[in-house]
């Protein structure tokens, strides 16, 4: 029953946040940041969230670093209002490249059918 109530929390929590992500107004994070996966710990005390940017990925890794550094408080508070959550994960932002690769792939294999 516990995975059950993990996993639909974690499904609104990533649902809520890339909401969020669209009216973070620092210049630093990137307004085209997608959630490719977001990992909720078992007692639900923290949130590890994989980002990317279609932009690539030096706008990812800047991304990230202001998220890490000074919209995770925003945007836990901001969760915790939005969600009503009794306990509000801890939010820790991971670059992921995994657009930027995939398009890349598409490339490649689109060369092959020319």
């Amino acid at each position: 029953m516990a995975g059950y109530k993990i996993n639909r929390v974690t499904s609104d929590i990533k649902l809520c946040l890339s909401e969020l992500l669209r009216e973070v107004k620092d210049p630093r994070v990137s307004k085209l940041l997608s959630i490719v996966k977001l990992d909720v710990s078992g007692d639900m005390s923290y949130a590890t969230v994989y980002v990317s940017a279609i932009e690539g990925s030096e706008k990812t890794t800047e991304s990230v670093k202001a998220l890490n550094k000074s919209a995770s408080g925003y945007l836990r508070r901001e969760l915790g209002s939005r969600m009503k959550l009794r306990k509000v994960p801890e939010l820790r932002f991971i670059a992921d490249n995994s657009i930027e690769s995939s398009a890349h792939i598409s490339k490649i294999i689109e060369s092959f059918d020319k």
